[in-house]
């Protein structure tokens, strides 16, 4: 049974959280609000909140945890030759955080492998938006021609990144964001980007599975660290993702 929680519930251990095997693993609580300080409070314990239209808010901490480290995004040589025209090719740029809304928007409206619908629901919605302008939310974005692309949004709590969604409208317009986070967070001290959900798609461009403790252990150590400053993309970071593949 999981725990029913109020709007000022202290969240339960992560270790209560279903276990695999079970119809939901990784669920730990449902109920209370999505307020910023309340996710703030879930996401520096790497907890996270997913449901669905109608359903109470639902409080999930996954294990094994997928996560990409830096260090290991696998670039091949064919997404290289990408980024190198993408850099190179007037009109075509990389902006972080110019247009929130619109990628968030299009990451609602594109449903997750298996799925039929969002579970970026309009409740997620306002209260990412509500995060976002209080500086912890990020999208990063790419843009051709003036035209929004591709891209994905997540959020920053010290030095870590917790990816939630991105979208595409062109080829791999969606990786070149990715990219593009994998240089910044490299250029800032960022290490791990949390990617929640374990998928082939993920796993094929480095991410990995932690346990639970080695999860937990690292968030520990990089949530109180001083949070990136400047939130512009700067082209050099170009340089960071280097071919693995």
């Amino acid at each position: 049974m999981i725990a029913w929680l109020e709007d000022d519930s202290p969240f339960p251990d992560t270790a209560l959280a279903l276990a695999e095997g079970s119809d939901a693993p990784g669920l730990l609580a449902a109920g209370g609000g999505l307020h910023p300080a309340r996710l703030r409070a879930a996401y520096r314990r790497g907890i996270f909140p997913w449901f669905g239209e109608g359903q109470p808010v639902l409080w999930w901490s996954t294990a094994p945890r997928m996560v990409l480290p830096v260090g290991q995004f696998k670039v091949s040589r064919s997404l290289r030759k990408t980024l190198r025209r993408f850099a190179r090719t007037p009109g075509c740029e990389l902006k972080i955080d110019q247009a929130f809304d619109r990628v968030l928007a299009c990451c609602a409206g594109t449903p997750r492998a298996g799925q039929s619908g969002t579970w970026i629901v309009p409740d997620m919605q306002a209260a990412y938006r509500a995060w976002h302008r209080l500086g912890a939310v990020h999208s990063f974005e790419t843009w051709v021609d003036g035209v929004l692309v591709g891209g994905l949004y997540g959020v920053n709590i010290g030095r870590m990144f917790f990816g939630e969604s991105m979208f595409s409208h062109q080829t791999d317009a969606s990786k070149i964001a990715l990219a593009a986070l994998v240089g910044f967070c490299r250029d800032n001290g960022i290490d791990v980007i949390d990617c929640q959900q374990q998928t082939e798609h993920l796993a094929s461009l480095g991410a990995e599975p932690w346990p639970r403790a080695r999860f937990e252990h690292h968030l520990a150590t990089v949530v109180d660290l001083p949070e990136p400053d400047d939130w512009s993309y700067d082209l050099s970071s170009w340089s960071s993702p280097e071919p693995s593949a």
